[in-house]
This record gives C-alpha cells, sequence and structure tokens, in this order.
C-alpha cells in the first residue's frame, strides 16, 4: 500500500480476496484514513462466482497468516483454487436465478503446475485466498475487531447484487445485530440457498 495517499475515504472492488494477510490488509487501509474516513468494499459471495466449491475462510487460518504473513500465496492456496474453480452455465460469476451445469475449469494437471510455480519458482498467482458470504464476512470482521485485531467496524452493508456484495468500514462503524449463534444459523442459512 505503501505511495498511495488516501484522506477521507477509499474503494477496494475485489481486491480484499486476492490479499495474502487480511488483517494486514485491512490495517493498512485504516492507517490510510483520516478519523472520519471509511473503506468501501465489494467482496464476492462465493455462492455466486467460481470459487462456489471452496470452504469458506475460517477466522483461524484469517489469524495464523497474520501471524507469520506471505508475500505469495501458499501451495494449499494454489491447489485449493484450481482444484475447484467452476463455471456455471459457462459463466465464471451469476445471479441466484442462473440455471445451468457447473464445470471445473481447471484441470488436475494445471493445479499440480500452480503448486510447482508457487513452492518450486516463488511466483505470485493471483488467485483468491478468501472466499466468503455475505453474513460469514460480516462476522469476520465483527470477530476480529472484538478480538482486537483491527479497528475498523461495519458502517454500512448492502445485501448481493449478482454475484458481490458491499460493505462499507469505518472506526466509527457499528457491530452487525444478532449474536454470533444467529449470525452461525445465518451463514448455514446462505449456504442452502446456493
Amino acid at each position: 500500500m505503501a505511495g498511495l495517499t488516501w484522506s477521507s475515504s477509499a474503494g477496494g472492488s475485489h481486491v480484499l480476496e486476492h490479499t495474502t494477510d487480511l488483517i494486514g490488509f485491512l490495517n493498512d487501509c485504516d492507517s490510510l484514513l483520516k478519523k472520519d474516513g471509511v473503506l468501501s468494499l465489494a467482496v464476492p459471495d462465493k455462492r455466486y462466482c467460481f470459487d462456489h466449491f471452496r470452504p469458506l475462510t475460517g477466522i483461524a487460518r484469517v489469524i495464523d497468516v497474520a501471524r507469520n504473513p506471505q508475500k505469495i500465496h501458499s501451495a494449499g492456496t494454489a491447489a485449493e483454487y484450481f482444484l475447484t474453480v467452476t463455471s456455471k452455465s459457462g459463466l465464471i460469476t451469476w445471479d441466484n436465478d442462473e440455471k445451468g451445469e457447473f464445470k471445473l475449469v481447471h484441470s488436475l494437471e494445471e493445479a499440480k503446475q500452480a503448486i510447482r510455480d508457487v513452492s518450486e519458482r516463488g511466483y505470485y498467482l493471483d488467485v483468491h485466498e478468501w472466499c466468503f458470504t455475505p453474513t460469514s464476512f460480516r462476522l469476520m470482521m465483527r470477530d476480529l475487531f472484538e478480538l482486537g485485531f483491527i479497528q475498523l467496524k461495519e458502517l454500512a452493508f448492502h445485501p448481493p447484487q449478482g454475484s458481490e456484495f458491499y460493505i462499507t468500514l469505518s472506526r466509527q462503524g457499528h457491530l452487525p445485530e444478532g449474536t454470533r449463534l444467529e449470525l452461525l444459523e445465518q451463514i448455514l442459512r446462505e449456504q442452502s440457498v446456493a
């Protein structure tokens, strides 16, 4: 993030999921904002894009990566990505009304090559590191704040439109309503809809 100077607001469209360190990214953005600044994000909804079959990002991995940040995605992330990236009706993003068949985009050989590129050659592969549904992301932000890893909170949330959802974070934000259990149950409902 060096070299950027954001004053009161910043925006990121499909950036966060590519970062190798989610907590570091959020804190870097926070450090560039004024006291009342906001960070607006457009985040892919894994239910309606090529991440469809990938597991939701869990907080364990987010914290562990922040403790040992990497400059490139791991061989494991590359393998998971290339083994599960899918299309639906030939599209890599779709809305919840899309009918059609799923199809894997990459071959096993491409996954093997990605592992070699990362582990033997040290290549940076531009893949998604993090996968969320709207509520899983909102709960992640809440938990990271309550655990003291970030200082940003939710200022505004806009439900999914097509294959993405929108959220604005700020130090003046608030925590999403509902108990942790209610939010976890909502995450299960979101996944069952897809």
